[in-house]
Parts: C-alpha cells; structure tokens; sequence
C-alpha cells in the first residue's frame, strides 16, 4: 500500500515510534493523520507539529468506546479509515508477583486494544475491499522477555491475534502487519533486554538500539511490499528460526543468557 491519499490513525503517537510512523505518513503523502494518545497534549503538540493534515486526539487504548468514538469523529472529518496503527504500549517489570490488574492493563494495551481497532474498521475496509492494520508488537512477542513476564505473554497474543486477523480477512482486501523490533530509543525505555538466542542478543542500551524514525521507516517500506513481519532489527528472523527450530535448545541458550545478566 502507498500512504498517499490516505486516511490514517496513529496511537501511542504523542512520542516514540508512534510519532515517527505520523510523522512518516505526512511525509508520505497521507491526506489524514490522527495522532492519537493518552497524553494528548502530547499528541497536540505532535499534531501542531505536523501540520493542517494532523490532528491530535486524547485516548485511553483500553476503553473500546473511546477508540468506535475515534474511529467516527475521523471518519466524520476525512472520509473511511485507510490505515489504522495500533501502537500505544508500555513497560512493566515484573512476573508472578505482579497483581492481576498489572496483568489485565497490559493484556488490554498491549493486545485487547487491537482487537478493538479491528471491530472499528474492519466492517468499512471490507465493504470497500481495502484497508490496512499495522499493529505494534516486540520482538518479544517472537522470542521473550526476560524481566517483564506480562510483557512477553501480551506481545505474544498480539502476534497472534494478527495473524489470525490475516487469515480470516486477507482475501477480503485486508492487509495487516505486525512491528516486531528489539530495543528502539522512546521516551518508554522499554523494558530492559530485548531477548534473542545466546551471545547473538544484544542488550538494550548497547549495540542494535534504532532510533524511532529507523523504525518508522520499517513499517513504510513493509506496508509498501505488504509483508506481515515488520523486523527492524532483522537478526530477530534468525533467533526466531532458531527457536523454532530446536525450542529446547533455545530454551536452554535463554536460560544461561538469562543466568550471565541477572545473577539469580
């Protein structure tokens, strides 16, 4: 897909890799671009920013209400929605210990958000047999993640849920992607290790740290080939091989890399 013309959706945009991807859109020719966040002055600025075909909306991605009433106050304003970026996300350390709620509030940014974009924009893209889902997941979500065990476990079930909204509706003109990088410079700083296969995984704040813009532009040449994997970091495809390849082993190679950084 080419962006120009099109009517887009941004969340998570106010900073980070969302930002750049509405700042790639505008750059792209897209006629439309909502730069959505929970901090939306954050996105307002963003949206001031980037100019009369922008603009700046405050949204809590959990509460499906909010992202129908989005989706119709754009429509409203720029016609059926062409491309919808479900990016908003967070870091949370932590495993077992956490309590549920920390749990639930990742499963509901991390994965339930998307779902919710899907039920708002499906029907529309597939009564006009085109439309477009880019949905920010990890790294994590193809191999792991060592010290945010929430973490890991939503950016699994958001690979998931992509997929199985590629299958079901790819014939009917949907296309969907799905952002997978290691450690990107935001203002998250994310959680701490972005985990691959033994030696070969670079820690956070060393070598394979993309600025977002690096990132951003990713997901403009994966939308342009219509590929679901977006790779930023494109040794993730090797781990991920790997791992699939010999799932014990990985494991094992997971463990002792995990043994060297934390001690315990």
């Amino acid at each position: 897909m080419e962006l120009a013309g099109k009517t887009t959706i941004v969340t998570g945009a106010a900073s980070g890799i969302g930002e750049a991807i509405a700042e790639a859109f505008v750059a792209e020719g897209a006629t439309s671009v909502v730069v959505a966040d929970r901090d939306e002055r954050g996105a307002a600025k963003v949206a001031e920013r980037l100019g009369p075909k922008a603009t700046g909306v405050g949204i809590d991605v959990a509460d499906e209400a909010a992202i129908q009433q989005m989706v119709a106050d754009a429509e409203a304003r720029s016609g059926p929605i062409d491309v919808f970026v479900s990016n908003a996300g967070y870091g949370l350390p932590g495993g077992i210990d956490l309590p549920n709620d920390e749990w639930t509030r990742m499963m509901d940014v991390h994965t339930w958000s998307h779902l919710y974009a899907a039920r708002a924009v499906i029907p529309s893209m597939i009564e006009r047999g085109e439309g477009y889902l880019l949905n920010t997941a990890s790294a994590a979500g193809l191999l792991t993640q060592m010290d945010s065990g929430p973490y890991a476990v939503s950016k699994h079930a958001a690979i998931a849920l992509a997929e199985w909204l590629a299958i079901n509706y790819g014939d009917k003109g949907l296309k969907v992607s799905v952002l997978a990088p290691q450690a990107v410079r935001t203002n998250i700083g994310g959680p701490r290790f972005k985990a691959g296969d033994n030696s070969e995984v670079r820690q956070a704040g060393q070598d394979g740290v993309l600025e977002a813009s690096e990132a951003a532009q990713a997901c403009i040449d994966a939308m342009r080939d219509e590929r679901f994997l977006v790779l930023p970091h494109p040794e993730v495809e090797t781990y991920f091989q790997r791992k699939a390849n010999d799932y014990d082993r990985w494991l094992n190679g997971m463990r002792r890399f995990r043994r060297r950084l934390i001690g315990d």
